[in-house]
């Protein structure tokens, strides 16, 4: 190779070396942070294990538009240990969830202990150094026996809340925390021999019991990210019909005037890094029965209601029995009313409108409750592309 060759090659090396960085020095910082996001965007979904009872198995997962699944729910034991929730499905739907990693390899499965009806042993599982230890060895324990990647804990709720069969005490709030430490000292343990990483996670509420009784400011360190339950922010315990979830508001008659824009804001404004913030999305919406006909149903009185998944929306409501179709611009959520009934849900538009909410906030990524409830991937589908 002769001198003017070697010079020539370092010359074109020299000029891209420039072009690259005069790119990354031209691109804003807020172009590199969306870039960033975009990588690492989270698409957490909750599946139940009553779902197969409902011929929803785990093999009828997208699994190829998520990035994480937690199976809901383990229980705690009279020892304060995590066991099974049932004990008859749970062993056939592990081993099918575990099975999808071979769809996505990328996958990762986590359990969920707790949840609203069994949350009622964290308070004791929390309390001193020893049944802080013996609840984090179980979590170990289970997570090596049946091959999960991480532990996601759903106390509803620390200090008060939650079934009023619930256990909880003013010092849950430090006691958390210190629960919280345990458990990623014995995971971090566990990853040093195994060579992985084993994640932690909570579902954690978007009210003021969610935030006020818990340390935000302090958690997060011990957290790979937190699924914030920005949804049930309205139902048939207020006096008017109102949204689900509302990704603003603000002008709501109802005493409690939530929205997922608030809740977020909440929590990062108590210390919470916005990029652990996995902002729940609900695949489900909220019926409420005899309304009265003014505003197309919006803030009036009613008479009773319940839950619909989103399935069973579009199946008999959505254009049927005379329901026409709403949306709040300012709210960015839609809703059906007929005359009689009002539905408050989510759809394509308002699962894009939440998606971009994520990325322009830097937030960690969209959670879903629950899978089940749209078995068609309609809802899935929106909101994997809109993450993108």
């Amino acid at each position: 190779m002769n001198m003017n060759s070697i010079y020539k090659k370092k010359l074109v090396f020299s000029i891209l070396t420039c072009f690259l960085a005069f790119t990354l020095l031209s691109t804003t910082p807020k172009a590199m942070a969306n870039i960033v996001s975009k990588e690492q965007l989270k698409n957490v979904g909750y599946y139940t294990s009553w779902s197969a009872y409902s011929n929803f198995t785990p093999d009828k997962i997208d699994a190829t538009k998520l990035t994480h699944i937690n199976y809901a729910f383990a229980n705690v034991n009279e020892e304060l240990k995590i066991t099974l929730g049932d004990s008859y499905i749970d062993p056939s739907n592990i081993k099918k969830l575990n099975e999808l990693k071979k769809i996505n390899p990328n996958l990762k499965i986590l359990i969920s202990v707790g949840g609203w009806s069994w949350s009622d042993k964290f308070s004791d599982a929390a309390l001193t150094d020893k049944s802080r230890t013996i609840f984090a060895n179980s979590c170990v324990d289970f997570i090596k026996k049946y091959g999960f990647d991480g532990i996601d804990i759903d106390w509803e709720f620390p200090v008060s809340g939650g079934p009023p069969t619930n256990k909880y005490r003013k010092e849950d709030k430090q006691n958390f925390t210190l629960l919280l430490k345990a458990i990623r000292e014995k995971l971090d343990i566990q990853c040093k021999k195994d060579g992985k990483h084993y994640l932690l996670t909570i579902a954690g509420g978007a009210g003021s019991m969610g935030i006020d009784n818990v340390e935000l400011w302090n958690i997060h360190r011990y957290l790979d990210f937190a699924n914030i339950m920005t949804y049930d922010m309205h139902g048939t315990w207020d006096k008017y019909t109102d949204f689900n979830a509302p990704l603003y508001g603000g002008n709501s008659p109802n005493y409690v005037k939530s929205s997922v824009d608030t809740a977020v804001k909440s929590w990062i404004n108590a210390g919470f890094p916005k990029e652990k913030i996995v902002m729940g999305i609900p695949f489900f919406g909220k019926q409420y029965n005899m309304v009265n006909v003014w505003n197309n149903g919006l803030y009036q009185t009613f008479n009773g209601g319940l839950s619909l998944s989103y399935a069973d929306i579009v199946s008999k409501y959505l254009n049927k029995q005379g329901f026409i179709r709403y949306y709040h611009s300012e709210y960015m959520v839609p809703w059906l009313y007929n005359g009689t009934t009002f539905i408050s849900y989510e759809d394509e538009e308002s699962i894009g409108h939440k998606a971009e909410y994520i990325k322009l906030n830097g937030l960690g990524g969209a959670m879903i409750w629950e899978l089940k409830q749209d078995p068609n991937s309609i809802l899935l589908d929106k909101l994997y592309k809109s993450l993108q």
